[in-house]
């Protein structure tokens, strides 16, 4: 496999050198300038796993501003490629290895989750590939120095304490007990919720990924008598989680952040434990993205857009909208999406001098489960 995939990657860089005049191909061995017609994004993510919801909300998100593009363009094309992380940030590092290696590709919508962003981001750096992540919310990312990195959403920072303002000022929670998943982004999450609720945090645990037996925290839960339950991670032990509380006679409020907001949360966690539940997400609610998004992706996908496919269209866009305009460099197109300003369907998208989206079009959302579905409650005040 690692033979085929080196194949692959010397197979593009030949492409490349063979594009016909044309193509208008002006290049340099550092950095190559492609045609239009040559360019590629690709996406980076969770496309199997136990995460597998997830990234394909972004895959598809991606792949319907792809073809929508391709579609008004017919003879300029452009390509995309998917990389499968499945989540795991061990894998992150070849993964970002292989597209760096790929001279087509100009830029990523991704990395999906923080943990793989951490691992990845490095690698795309030096490579000079600008990266625009639709769900990374790990507040530090964007600390690092990575000239290549930028986020089309809000993170920890905003969504953390917002968390926290809902559990205080709605719930009125009095002692919450917080768990987290010892992941970059579960744990960034819940060390916010404790910053902001202060002596309102009964005791904190830390569980793992892939863990499947929770029965020791849930008896931890019930001995504390908390009224409520954050939890920071990902929708596949959020379920289980809760599940085994309920079964524990816990019946305090569980509240989580974005990376639960899944239909795959309901599954695991059963409809009569996870009615009531609480979600947060620095993500607009699908159903109230602008223009024809939502019909659109229902028609092409036979289901409606799930968490993060707005904003992964509104990534996928604008490097498409720099492709078109010419920016078919790595760094050409690097220094287009560090200037862009502009509208998507999730509202404004600008980027600050460290790739965060500007404050002002940052809001975080509560969301609720009702009826077996996670619907929108109500956006968050700042405090």
């Amino acid at each position: 496999m690692a033979t085929v995939r080196w194949l692959r990657t010397v197979l593009a860089g030949v492409l490349v050198l063979a594009l016909p005049a044309g193509c208008d191909a002006a290049r340099t061995p550092e950095q190559p300038t492609l045609s239009r017609c040559a360019a590629r994004i690709a996406v980076f993510g969770p496309l199997s796993g136990t995460s597998a919801n997830l990234g394909r909300n972004q895959s598809q998100g991606v792949r319907l501003a792809v073809e929508q593009y391709n579609a008004a363009h017919q003879s300029c094309t452009v390509d995309l490629v998917e990389f499968d992380s499945q989540g795991d940030p061990k894998q992150a590092p070849a993964l970002a290895q292989q597209l760096v290696a790929d001279p087509r590709i100009l830029g990523v919508v991704g990395p999906a989750f923080s943990g793989e962003s951490q691992a990845a981001d490095p690698l795309l750096e030096q490579g000079g590939v600008v990266t625009i992540t639709p769900s990374a919310t790990q507040t530090s990312l964007s600390a690092q120095g990575w000239r290549t990195f930028h986020r089309i959403l809000g993170n920890d920072a905003a969504q953390g304490p917002a968390a926290g303002r809902y559990i205080e000022k709605v719930l009125h929670a009095a002692k919450v007990f917080v768990i987290d998943d010892a992941s970059a982004y579960g744990r960034g999450l819940a060390e916010q919720v404790v910053e902001g609720l202060g002596t309102r945090v009964v005791q904190s645990a830390t569980v793992l990924p892939r863990q499947t037996d929770f029965l020791g925290v849930a008896t931890q839960v019930r001995s504390t008598g908390a009224d409520t339950v954050f939890y920071g991670g990902y929708y596949d032990e959020a379920g289980a989680l809760l599940r085994q509380i309920r079964r524990a006679g816990v019946t305090a409020t569980f509240v989580a952040g974005d990376g639960t907001k899944d239909e795959g949360f309901l599954r695991q966690a059963g409809a009569a434990a996870a009615e009531g539940a609480v979600i947060t997400c620095a993500c607009r609610p699908p159903e109230t993205a602008s223009g024809r998004f939502g019909v659109e992706y229902q028609a092409r996908f036979g289901q409606p857009p799930g968490t993060n496919s707005a904003e992964s269209y509104d990534a996928a866009t604008v490097l498409l909208t720099g492709i078109r305009a010419g920016h078919t460099s790595r760094a050409a197109l690097l220094r287009y999406v560090s200037d862009y300003t502009g509208t998507g369907v999730t509202g404004a998208i600008a980027f600050t001098s460290t790739g965060e989206l500007i404050d002002s079009a940052v809001t975080v959302w509560a969301y609720r489960v009702r009826a077996g579905a996670i619907v929108a409650d109500q956006p968050i005040p700042a405090g």
